[in-house]
């Protein structure tokens, strides 16, 4: 039993190895210098080294059996999540080299992830479709909207803004894959089991990074109400990036709903030229 996908026929998923930021590394205060958005952007990369490998060891779980483009398209999602893991790992890095003491936000992420560990492989795709969708989300969000990084140090902001054009790219490999899986039970089970999974998501995502996001303010002394009013406007007003966020969570608990359904290439293409990414950096297999 095969069931029917909104991606693409003519996606491709580029292999590019770009490495960001080893000659000019950040500022402490690398985004603008604004202390509450750096330490947001912060304890999100600092997820991303132990997030991204639990997508590819839950993607790759399912590889094998499935149809083409699928399975290329899995083994295109691996290489980038692989270079971004490497990238948010230098990164994390460069801001402990600024006086920042990452480890333990990278403590938390990695609690989390033993968490859903413990769950079903199916499970552990569910969730990784969700965290997929949020990445997605934000990822469109920071290329349609540059004043989201605007500011911030130019090797910062080519990272960043290079992290989300592969995560545009690659946004539904993890939903296809989960189709896939899924093939066998009823359409009801199918959106069942992922919008709740999507709800728990939701609520330990929230929970990790703004934690995260405290205790980077709070090294800083900066843990307060006056920051806190500052970046939440920031996160949440207009055109918010979180507040995005939550609206992407009731349109993917949508039935019916896939990644595709927002063709957004046009965005891609347009902020890849922007970024100027060396045709030697790209790997045509």
């Amino acid at each position: 039993m095969s069931i029917s996908t909104r991606t693409p026929a003519d996606l491709h998923i580029e292999k590019r190895d770009l490495k960001f930021g080893r000659n000019d590394p950040p500022p402490r205060w690398w985004h603008g210098g604004d202390v509450g958005r750096t330490a947001f952007f912060n304890a999100l990369s600092s997820t991303f080294p132990v997030g991204e490998k639990f997508f590819m060891t839950a993607v790759r779980h399912y590889r094998e059996g499935t149809p083409q483009p699928l399975r290329g398209q899995i083994d295109d999602f691996l290489y980038q999540e692989s270079m971004h893991t490497r990238e948010h790992v230098v990164f994390n890095r460069q801001a402990e080299d600024a006086g920042f003491d990452i480890a333990p936000l990278e403590d938390r992420a990695r609690r989390t992830i033993a968490w859903v560990k413990r769950r079903s492989p199916l499970q552990q795709l569910a969730a990784t479709c969700a965290l997929e969708h949020f990445t997605a989300t934000l990822a469109h969000d920071a290329l349609a909207n540059p004043e989201h990084l605007a500011g911030a140090s130019e090797e910062a902001r080519r990272m960043w803004q290079w992290h989300a054009i592969e995560e545009v790219e690659h946004k539904a490999v993890a939903f296809d894959t989960y189709l896939h899986a899924t093939r066998h039970m009823t359409p009801f089970r199918r959106w069942l089991k992922r919008s709740i999974v999507m709800g728990v998501t939701t609520l330990r995502f929230h929970y990790v990074i703004f934690r995260n996001t405290a205790d980077l303010l709070r090294q800083d002394g900066r843990n307060d109400f006056a920051t806190w009013r500052k970046l939440l406007a920031f996160l949440y007003g207009r055109p918010g990036t979180m507040r995005l966020l939550l609206k992407g969570v009731f349109t993917y608990i949508r039935p019916g709903f896939h990644p595709w359904e927002l063709d957004d290439r046009a965005l891609v293409t347009q902020s890849l030229a922007s970024l100027r990414v060396p045709a030697a950096k790209v790997q045509r297999v």
